[in-house]
């Protein structure tokens, strides 16, 4: 059956969901926004779809993949400069790597912003994209003991695709590293490092001793790519008003208030993580448990009934959460 003349004819084209308003409001907005000569018809150069990575595409869950970067990165940075070992939060991160989990409670937010700097700067760009790449073919998540980009969520892909096949272009806009992400997005998502807006640190154009040019992260924040910075990310970097917007937490909440905020069809989503047997269960939104990682309170739950955005829950509205299952 065709979904509308300006969609792809497909018989299901989100066949991981179960059907649901969620489901619905995805393949609704699509012919919406596709049908030519319909009330809200969407150019295809307007056609921009934003989506935040970690907790909306992939597993974010006990911790951030790239904060795991970051710390298993701390035993080379101190082989490098031995008097580190003893030096908090380098001395820290031993001590978690070393199996006392407990540990990572003492690391604080400037602590992170500390180790951030000293593993993701003061290298060549090559170099930095050399070593993202090696660790992300050997690492693994300490669950499901499968390399983190095996862990996206097969209903999201199905989105991202659906959205391409009918002229939409698909943005990452996430709160992580910009070159981190941009290593694997395209292999992974199908998003080429173009359409990837991340928080960004400066670097400085050089010369090496064979004359050619070079790049090196420098210790600078350029774009904070959260909260408000999604919205001012989207801007900087795209210059259009999302269409469609989805993310999962209170990172994400400006980001859904932009792109509803625009004129015509839009569409705001936020996934919930309500579904520990197959993922994890958090919120604190309807009583889940409360967590740092991925908030989503009860405020952001609320406000996405009051401004019309749809809120996804993991549990209900998908019928498989991951290709391997």
């Amino acid at each position: 059956m065709l979904l509308a003349s300006g969609a792809q004819a497909q018989s299901d084209p989100l066949p991981s969901w179960n059907d649901g308003a969620a489901k619905q409001a995805i393949i609704t907005f699509v012919s919406d926004t596709t049908t030519q000569g319909g009330p809200k018809f969407v150019p295809p150069a307007e056609r921009i779809a934003t989506f935040d990575q970690d907790g909306t595409l992939w597993v974010e869950q006990p911790m951030y993949s790239q904060v795991m970067y970051i710390l298993e990165s701390v035993p080379r940075l101190v082989k490098a400069k031995p008097e580190l070992a003893k030096v908090a939060p380098f001395s820290t991160v031993l001590e978690i790597l070393k199996g006392d989990h407990a540990a990572i409670a003492k690391l604080t937010l400037p602590d992170l912003e500390k180790l951030a700097f000293a593993t993701l700067t003061g290298m060549s760009v090559d170099t930095f994209n050399a070593e993202v790449k090696k660790w992300l073919a050997e690492a693994k998540d300490s669950r499901w003991k499968k390399p983190y980009t095996e862990l996206t969520y097969l209903p999201m892909q199905e989105v991202l695709k659906y959205l391409r096949d009918n002229g939409y272009k698909t943005w990452i806009v996430t709160g992580g590293g910009q070159d981190f992400v941009r290593q694997y997005a395209e292999q992974v998502y199908g998003v080429p490092p173009e359409q990837v807006v991340g928080s960004a640190t400066g670097t400085t154009y050089s010369y090496g001793k064979d004359g050619k040019p070079f790049l090196t992260k420098e210790p600078k924040l350029l774009l904070d790519n959260n909260n408000a910075g999604k919205a001012e990310g989207i801007h900087l970097m795209i210059g259009r008003r999302p269409t469609m917007a989805v993310g999962n937490s209170t990172g994400d909440q400006q980001m859904l208030e932009y792109t509803r905020a625009g004129d015509g069809a839009r569409l705001s989503m936020l996934v919930l993580h309500d579904d520990a047997t197959r993922e994890y269960a958090y919120g604190p939104a309807q009583g889940l448990p409360a967590t740092k990682v991925g908030t989503f309170t009860q405020a952001l739950y609320d406000q996405a009934q009051k401004q019309g955005w749809t809120v996804i829950s993991m549990k209900n509205d998908w019928k498989k959460i991951f290709s391997f299952e």
